[in-house]
């Protein structure tokens, strides 16, 4: 039954609906040129990837900024022991006093 009804609707909608130049016809394919390669194919030149000097460059920049990310870490972490009252070894370059400041002497508990 639901052929049938299928099959009904699609007769009533082709005889009724607007008719327009089907992919094969010749109006379509006059709108629808396919247009001239003008393209060069990729395998025809050599490879032009960054260079030795910009490969560096990225790099460094990436080592800089996960130096930075490392430090904002390790202060954060240091911060986090000092709320559950740990001391922890953080030191920074120019600090009045170095990592064995932190060390406990004689601390029994």
């Amino acid at each position: 039954m639901r052929d049938r009804i299928a099959r009904a609707l699609t007769w009533a909608l082709s005889v009724l609906a607007p008719r327009r130049p089907g992919r094969h016809s010749a109006a379509f394919l006059a709108d629808h040129a396919e247009p001239t390669p003008t393209s060069v194919s990729p395998w025809a030149r050599p490879w032009t990837g960054p260079t030795k000097e910009e490969a560096a460059a990225f790099f460094r920049q990436q080592s800089e900024s996960t130096m930075e990310l490392a430090l904002i870490r390790e202060r954060r972490r240091a911060a986090v022991l000092a709320t559950m009252g740990v001391d922890y070894p953080y030191s920074y370059p120019g600090a009045p006093f170095g990592p064995s400041a932190f060390a406990a002497v004689g601390v029994s508990a």
